[in-house]
């Protein structure tokens, strides 16, 4: 197999409850079905979902990887989608259960060592980040090449994902992220949402944020939800829907752009230092 020039990205939210893992899941098997090889990794330590959004019976978890001897080829499972199609690989994480083991370093080196190998068969390694600033969160999202940072119009959602960006900026030097609004009613509130945290950025922060898209609120996405599908197998002709295919062009362009900084081989970079 041809070895991909991979982009990984990390999704963030600085609160909970914003659709940031419905997001990443779909956000995957758009790209997925944009020819790309996607492998999708649910980095939530002790709180995962992913595997309960899809309906996916797991077995071994990021955990048993990271802390066995375990391979990423031996835990990852293929995604099978509704036109019987191959999606995208999925790594689950486990619920429930956070027991680290090892220090914040140990864990990123681990994370590096065990999931690089294994990702640069993929095109895209898409990281479903936890919400908030804790420390694993820290470490994946600087460990990617890029952070999309999901956020809704509410108020309490753009001053968290503020905080967060202030964390990763003041704490580790990052300053590139891209927004994505979710659950955008129209145009207006998608444009306001971005200009109050793109305002609050440059102001306080000194970068801007750059906008990746929007997410219409869209009823087709919790009903989704309950019937544990991907938006894109549940209803493919829905706004959402097309939405993600949008952004998964977008990212595709943005890829084949950034293809001369991909290095072969080095899907992540090296992990930050920072102590639980």
């Amino acid at each position: 197999m041809t070895v991909a020039n991979t982009l990984s990205m990390a999704i963030l939210s600085g609160k909970g409850g914003v659709g940031k893992s419905n997001v990443a899941l779909n956000l995957a098997h758009a790209l997925n079905r944009h020819d790309g090889r996607v492998l999708l990794v649910d980095c939530d330590l002790g709180l995962a979902s992913l595997d309960v959004l899809m309906g996916v019976q797991t077995g071994d978890t990021l955990e048993q990887l990271l802390h066995s001897e375990r391979e990423a080829a031996d835990i990852a499972i293929p995604l099978q989608r509704e036109d019987g199609g191959e999606g995208p690989f999925f790594i689950p994480a486990a619920s429930g259960d956070y027991n680290l083991g090892r220090s914040a370093a140990a864990l990123s080196s681990l994370f590096l060592e065990k999931l690089s190998p294994f990702a640069t068969d993929f095109d895209y390694l898409i990281m479903d980040v936890g919400a908030g600033i804790s420390a694993p969160v820290q470490i994946f999202a600087s460990m990617a090449v890029l952070r999309v940072v999901v956020v809704t119009p509410e108020p309490t959602s753009l001053t968290d994902a503020y905080a967060l960006m202030k964390v990763l900026s003041s704490a580790h030097g990052i300053r590139d992220f891209f927004i994505l609004v979710n659950q955008a009613d129209s145009k207006q509130e998608e444009e306001l949402a971005f200009s109050r945290i793109s305002s609050a950025c440059d102001r306080f922060l000194g970068f801007k944020p750059l906008m990746l898209g929007a997410i219409t609120l869209d009823k087709a996405l919790p009903e989704a939800v309950i019937r544990q599908k991907a938006l894109l197998d549940y209803a493919p002709a829905s706004r959402a829907a097309e939405d993600f295919r949008t952004m998964a062009t977008r990212l595709a362009r943005l890829r084949a752009t950034m293809q001369p900084r991909l290095v072969p081989g080095e899907p992540l970079r090296p992990p930050v230092s920072i102590s639980l």
